[in-house]
């Protein structure tokens, strides 16, 4: 890797990233349908990426390149959120576009990506510059991963002053040890600068904004603190369904699905301390503090502190949906969370004391994700002869999505004579700001990946300790004696214990 480049040390240029290819691995697939391929047209169509940008689909689906190149301007077309595809743009973008039809665990199959590359190099001036992009089933990473090595891909060539990096999708592993034995096999293959482990929740503008709201704001970070926030909610909501996509989640539930990875994330960013600068390994490091300051507990502690559901039927997103164990691909015997709620202590000087609530679920009442940050009360309330006190406490709120902005509740006195007092919102919307399109969170980590930008992607030692802390919940939840889940009404907000976990401690859920 070329030391001497400043975009591979993660500073972010207007400049566009030198020319690469991009090798996905799992071509066909739903996460290239859905993501991957709508994004990268757009970093195209944006002028973001160069002109010799080239993309290199495997799958075992036999068909040609133009084959393969109408499959994707269908499914471009068909994108929630892109523009549909300009001909001339569409053409350029197309001629960059290759497909092979390849069993991913036969070493000639990667003697053909050596060669296409090789190609590629010469036809397209991508200078040896290569993305490995891993969105297969997790079942096929370890064997991927070797045969890239064992071909001599996974690292650049001697001869070149090019670059090598792989993106892995979650899940990262199902359990800590499994997580551990990736992490090993990776490892062997590439050096860790060059191992981008993605989340895409990370390429959010909210989840992004929020280092902005706190560390250019200097009205936040006084209290930003122990002494001045009473708990801190973070809540991942679905008004959906498992859909088609009950085999896979019979093996993940919501723990592995959202808090290992996702959640955890955001309350890593929620509670950091102000990185030295924003280089990339000083964000890293303030996050991995964090993980290391949860405060540890067994698989007998997990149970009081955290409860799982699965939902029944009911009315979900406007109409009548069936219970999580009459979906297709789901044991009529399942045990599998679809709901997850849980309370963290984050040991340190900062937060000592202030309970972190994260919970998520599938058909709920609303898709909405959200970070609330809830503020102690005024320490002496004079508004009591009239019985008109506040009703509740100041939050500030961080919509990641839908609608992504940021709001403030504070009280106000309503007009006329009698002190009546209510909560009003001071909000910002992106949308309404700044009258523009989002990009993709999927368009922002891609782009980071071609910069050499990894302040967005998971550390090794991170991920380690995101299993480290969720493993108690996962051995409590499976061992011997574990009761079974609790359930709840598809459309409502959860499982009656989840509102107890709160009311122990005299707090409740923020209503959304």
């Amino acid at each position: 890797m070329d030391a001497t480049n400043p975009l591979r040390h993660g500073e972010r240029m207007t400049r566009l990233p030198e020319p690469c290819a991009m090798v996905i691995f799992g071509g066909s697939g739903d996460l290239t349908r859905r993501k991957l391929v709508p994004a990268l047209y757009d970093l195209f169509r944006k002028r973001v990426v160069p002109p010799g940008f080239t993309v290199l689909s495997l799958s075992r689906t036999p068909m040609s390149d133009d084959q393969y190149r109408e499959i994707l301007r269908e499914w471009v077309a068909r994108a929630e959120g892109t523009a549909q595809p300009d001909q001339a743009a569409w053409a350029s973008f197309a001629r960059g576009v290759h497909y092979l039809s390849a069993d991913f665990h036969q070493p000639a199959t990667y003697e053909k990506i050596r060669d296409l590359l090789s190609s590629c190099d010469a036809e397209r001036g991508a200078g040896g510059n290569r993305v490995f992009y891993l969105a297969t089933s997790p079942g096929e990473y370890v064997d991927i991963i070797r045969s890239l090595q064992a071909a001599g891909l996974s690292r650049p060539r001697p001869d070149s002053t090019g670059w090598t990096q792989i993106i892995i999708e979650k899940p990262y592993g199902r359990d800590l040890a499994s997580a551990m034995a990736l992490d090993a096999a990776v490892h062997a293959a590439f050096q860790e600068e060059q191992v981008y482990r993605i989340d895409h929740y990370l390429g959010k503008e909210t989840v992004q904004n929020l280092l902005v709201l706190r560390f250019a704001n200097g009205i936040f970070e006084p209290i930003w603190n122990r002494q001045y926030v009473d708990n801190v909610q973070i809540t991942a909501a679905e008004n959906i369904g498992v859909g088609t996509r009950g085999g896979y989640y019979e093996q993940a539930g919501a723990l592995r699905d959202m808090i290992q990875n996702h959640m955890m994330q955001l309350l890593a960013l929620v509670a950091m301390e102000p990185p030295a600068d924003f280089e990339p390994n000083s964000v890293r490091d303030e996050k991995a503090k964090v993980l290391r300051s949860i405060r540890p507990c067994t698989a007998e502690e997990a149970a009081t502190v955290s409860v799982r559901a699965q939902y029944t039927s009911g009315f979900a997103a406007g109409k009548q949906v069936p219970g999580y164990r009459d979906e297709k691909g789901v044991s009529p015997n399942s045990l599998t969370e679809t709901f997850a709620a849980m309370r963290f202590t984050v040991d340190n000087w900062r937060w000592a004391g202030v309970p972190f609530y994260l919970r998520t679920g599938k058909n709920l009442a609303k898709h909405i994700t959200e970070i609330a940050v809830t503020f102690r009360g005024a320490p002496h309330l004079i508004f009591g002869r009239d019985g008109a006190q506040p009703p509740g406490s100041n939050v500030l709120a961080l919509r990641i999505q839908p609608d992504e902005g940021i709001t403030l509740k504070f009280f106000a006195k309503l007009p006329g004579q009698s002190m009546n007092i209510r909560p009003v919102n001071m909000d910002f919307r992106y949308g309404t700001t700044f009258g523009l399109q989002l990009a993709s969170a999927y368009e922002r980590l891609l782009l980071d990946c071609m910069l050499g930008d990894n302040t967005l992607f998971d550390r090794a030692d991170s991920m380690e300790m995101a299993w480290k802390i969720v493993q108690p919940f996962l051995d409590s939840w499976s061992g011997a004696g574990a009761q079974p889940p609790a359930t709840y009404a598809s459309g409502s907000w959860g499982p009656p214990e989840a509102d107890e976990l709160l009311a122990r401690e005299n707090r409740r859920w923020r209503l959304l």
